[in-house]
């Protein structure tokens, strides 16, 4: 006779998973695809979910890295949610291709501010991660030279600035807020007279994400954040659920990816998602664990979300065909 599964409680946290920015890029492409029919081309995984990306290759998406390996300009291209620079759509237009952007309007939002400081005279600091995708896009919406960026405590305190009195910060919209005020608090004493954005550029599914995190990860024994390693929200996630004290924080992308061996001895287990990871995925994560532990499933809610966003109306026009060359 089989010994009886052993007993684990779940503190699933809510708010979690799609954010409304990473919900309406999803939508772009698969409206694309059923409106102009496959294949529709996507520059950069459209969003950092490896399932998400693979379910949209499946209808029709071809993922790209770079706008010269659309080989038709007569197939719509879309941009990923995390924005680009602007030399990618002047070469867009330069091709005549059409093209979608389906960077989240929350990034928008920080191209606007960093354009409009660089406008005022402004030297602009970006707190960001280099390399990352959004803040590539960012950094690009200026010219070379004219935006700085800092990724750490360390950095901040020694960033060098010709005139102080003339001086911005914006930043990557998905960073670990405990971070991010660190580092804006030693650019203010630096320099008094930097200014910042007038509505905080850390979004709003970034915060409410961390915020339910810290809600449980001093109740729990281990905890479970379901994304892609290349999301930097999931990550931070992990970073929080560590700093606030929770033994064992780990990534984990799919269910299959679980080690089973780190949850011997676990009783209370918090469970997450980034905001690129699917709901599908955290109940493939739920149903696998059932397997392992008798289960009792308690959601710990510190916030509700209403935000939505429009999708670009470009979607509701028909597709312009090239001149023959």
């Amino acid at each position: 006779m089989s010994e009886p599964a052993p007993p684990l409680t779940i503190l699933l946290a809510s708010p979690r998973g799609f954010c409304a920015g990473v919900d309406r890029a999803i939508q772009i492409v698969e409206k694309a695809l059923e409106r102009f029919g496959a294949p529709v081309y996507v520059r950069h995984e459209i969003v950092h979910n490896r399932f998400v990306v693979e379910s949209l290759e499946a209808k029709g998406a071809v993922f790209v890295e770079e706008l010269d390996e659309v080989p038709d300009d007569r197939r719509p291209v879309i941009f990923s949610a995390h924005g680009v620079p602007k030399v990618v759509n002047t070469e867009a237009e330069g091709r005549g291709l059409f093209y979608v952007d389906a960077t989240c309007p929350l990034v928008s939002k920080v191209h606007v501010e960093a354009e409009r400081h660089f406008k005022a005279g402004r030297q602009v600091i970006l707190i960001g991660h280099a390399g990352h995708p959004e803040v590539i896009g960012t950094l690009g919406q200026v010219p070379d030279g004219a935006m700085l960026l800092v990724e750490n405590e360390a950095q901040a305190e020694a960033v060098a600035i010709e005139d102080p009195a003339r001086l911005a910060f914006v930043t990557q919209t998905t960073l670990s807020i405990d971070d991010a005020s660190h580092i804006i608090a030693i650019l203010k004493r630096r320099f008094p007279e930097i200014a910042e954005p007038h509505k905080e550029d850390i979004c709003y599914a970034t915060t409410n994400r961390q915020a339910s995190v810290k809600a449980i990860a001093k109740r729990c024994d281990a905890l479970m954040v379901i994304g892609s390693p290349n999301s930097s929200n999931s990550r931070r996630l992990v970073e929080v659920a560590t700093r606030q004290g929770c033994p064992k924080a780990v990534l984990v992308p799919r269910a299959d990816e679980i080690d089973w061996e780190s949850l011997k001895g676990v009783h209370t287990l918090g469970i997450t998602a980034g905001a690129s990871a699917p709901e599908v995925l955290v109940e493939e994560v739920i149903d696998a664990i059932k397997e392992h532990f008798s289960v009792t499933l308690e959601t710990i809610t510190t916030t509700a979300e209403t935000v939505s966003f429009r999708l670009p109306r470009q979607l509701d026009e028909p597709a312009p065909v090239p001149k023959a060359g």
